[in-house]
């Protein structure tokens, strides 16, 4: 079951990031050769007008072959070649730009549907199901010394100013506090630090109310934007973190995944639920749109790269040149991809 879902989640991503090329392309009237899900050998294709649409035996990719995109024909008026550098640029960003529509799909789809999030500045009526949740415990703290755990739901309070307020008003004093820790209700006594660590506070927890949000399609919407703009920033930031972290020569390999990885994390959030499942897509879509923008060869930002050399110069860059660029950058990233997957399995056994 779960690889079943895997490949669908597989299929669903690519051919999103895939339809932004193709459809871009057509609408500048451009023709495409083939629209293919997954790599050779072909399992069976059918033509439609200029067209040919394949599906492959290798579920892990997808391609669509566009007219003049080696930089051939490009006197025919359909030919890729042949078209303004920003049209160009347009049909190779629109895969990025789908996969961002897509995520923005999806979570509006989770606030529909009923989404687990943060839910302190939404009124009551839009929540169901919410408590205090304990998001990170602090080394050395009276909580962690108490055994207080990430995600224990503490009960008794409605609101995390509220909480912080009595803890506030405790400080060197025992207190009580009754928590959830899955199905088990429990209380424990800890005294919150009358000087605590400078960043730690004086219990040295970290807490939000967390709940289940519904709501109208219309505030749906508008919500899925609002977390699916913050979600892209958030996940840039990663990304150009770890490749800083790279180029200064810290450990980095345990910080990825590859499609074991990814595999794993797909049971783990289909045991959650149908949202949890759809806000892993949306998550894991984000990340694919920030990877294929970075301005390597092989990827859409390092073709959209020589687009904006060609812009500047004046001329095309040399086809071999770039060819044979896109070529190593396509076997690196595949070295790249069998060491996590290695790595990814090591971390199985």
């Amino acid at each position: 079951m779960i690889v079943i879902l895997f490949i669908i989640i597989l299929a669903v991503l690519i051919l999103s990031h895939e339809l932004g090329h193709f459809l871009v392309a057509k609408i500048s009237g451009i023709r495409v050769d083939e629209f293919a899900f997954g790599f050779p050998p072909r399992l069976f294709s059918f033509k439609k007008g200029e067209t040919r649409y394949s599906f492959n035996a290798l579920p892990l990719g997808g391609y669509v072959k566009i007219h003049g995109e080696e930089g051939d024909d490009g006197d025919d008026p359909r030919s890729f070649a042949s078209k303004k550098i920003y049209i160009r640029i347009a049909v190779i960003a629109a895969g990025v730009f789908f996969n961002l529509v897509l995520a923005w799909i999806l979570l509006s789809g989770t606030f529909m549907l009923g989404m687990p999030t943060s839910v302190e500045d939404f009124p009551e009526e839009s929540v169901r199901d919410a408590y205090i949740t304990i998001i990170e415990v602090q080394k050395g703290t009276p909580a962690e010394k108490a055994g207080l755990r990430e995600g224990d739901q503490l009960l008794d309070f409605n609101a995390t100013k509220d909480l912080q307020k009595f803890i506030d008003e405790n400080k060197g004093k025992e207190i009580n506090l009754r928590y959830k820790r899955g199905k088990e209700i429990n209380s424990i006594l800890v005294m919150p630090s009358v000087n605590p660590d400078e960043g730690k506070g004086a219990l040295g927890i970290a807490m939000d109310k967390i709940g289940l949000l519904k709501l109208p399609w219309y505030k749906s919407i508008w919500e899925g934007l609002k977390r699916t703009i913050g979600l892209t920033a958030l996940v840039a930031k990663l990304i150009f973190e770890f490749i800083a972290d790279a180029f200064n020569g810290e450990p980095i390999i345990d910080k990825i995944s590859g499609p074991v990885g990814i595999f794993k994390a797909t049971g783990n959030f289909a045991t959650l639920g149908f949202t949890y499942i759809l806000g892993f897509i949306a998550l894991f879509s984000i990340n694919l749109a920030i990877i294929n923008i970075l301005p390597f060869p092989a990827l859409d930002g390092g073709r959209i790269l020589f687009l904006l050399i060609e812009l500047v110069k004046g001329s095309p860059v040399n086809y071999r040149f770039s060819s044979m660029a896109h070529t190593i950058g396509l076997v690196l990233l595949l070295v790249l991809l069998a060491f996590i997957t290695y790595n990814d399995i090591l971390k199985l056994i």
